[in-house]
């Protein structure tokens, strides 16, 4: 197999990882929270090649080495945490965050040789108000499919029975009485919420949702290197805001990755044609008789 036939496919294989991420994009253009992945390639090699010596001429300013390239692969999937615009529901329960950050949720896994719950992250926030087995006096808000939303020390938010939810800009959570407006409301928590200080190391687990893999943070302070409590850090930090009422939409711009899909599909074109050239020269020197 020659050297173009062994770049063309190497290049061919990291296109079609290319092409995988925006038909994941365009496929989610409309997921509340969702945020845009981007690829990042690399070269895999680079050979420096020298010419015959026949080439050396008087006056000659070019070298007479050429660079041979083995292709390029995806080297790095990140997602791009760029704000979304916010729309506007009308929904009490529906959060929306404006700035770096995410909201810590509760899942529990099926897995008996796993820990009883798992946290993970999101930016979706249409969450609703349900009730849990063996609490009949408080309803808790959870997400869509039912996992919990988490305060700040990492426990289920819950709201009394008949009560209404209000929260804050600065994510404190409220319980007030709509029948009893005189009675005043009740705190019940700090939002859970983190800000994102290395978004390469978070991982998409499906639903909308992120983790951080146990390979990249094991312990709380790895943990707290990747994503950290929202006011722990410098006061320099651009605030998080929470919107309630609102949902924040996919970030991804439908004009922008249809532009990127002809580039990768014009790419991935030209590299089909070198290996169609390839194959038809090997075809041709099999077929030579001396």
């Amino acid at each position: 197999m020659n050297h173009s036939m062994i770049n063309s496919m190497v290049s061919m294989n990291g296109l079609q990882q290319k092409l995988d991420i925006m038909a994941n994009n365009m496929a989610n253009v409309n997921t509340v929270g969702y945020k845009r992945r981007e690829a990042t390639f690399e070269d895999i090699l680079t050979n420096m090649r020298q010419q015959p010596q026949g080439f050396q001429r008087e006056g000659r300013l070019s070298p007479l080495g050429f660079n041979q390239g083995w292709g390029a692969k995806l080297s790095q999937m990140t997602t791009n945490f760029a704000q979304g615009t916010l729309k506007d529901t009308g929904n009490a329960e529906d959060l929306a965050l404006e700035g770096n950050g995410l909201f810590k949720i509760r899942v529990a896994n099926g897995d008996p040789n796993q820990p009883a719950n798992n946290t993970l992250y999101t930016r979706d926030g249409s969450f609703q108000l349900t009730r849990v087995e063996n609490d009949p006096d408080n309803v808790y808000l959870s997400t869509k499919d039912g996992h919990l939303v988490l305060d700040a020390a990492d426990n289920p938010i819950s709201v009394p029975s008949g009560y209404k939810l209000s929260v804050t800009d600065d994510g404190r959570v409220y319980a007030y009485n709509g029948a009893v407006p005189e009675a005043g409301s009740l705190y019940r928590g700090q939002l859970g919420i983190v800000r994102v200080l290395r978004p390469q190391f978070m991982q998409q687990v499906g639903d909308n949702m992120y983790t951080i893999p146990a390979g990249v943070a094991a312990t709380p302070q790895e943990i707290n290197n990747v994503v950290q409590p929202v006011g722990a850090g410098s006061a320099l930090e651009q605030p998080i805001k929470v919107r309630q009422g609102f949902l924040e939409q996919s970030n991804v711009d439908l004009a922008d990755e249809m532009t990127e899909l002809l580039m990768v599909q014009r790419g991935f074109q030209l590299s089909s044609r070198a290996l169609s050239s390839s194959d038809t020269m090997m075809n041709l020197a099999n077929n030579l008789r001396t």
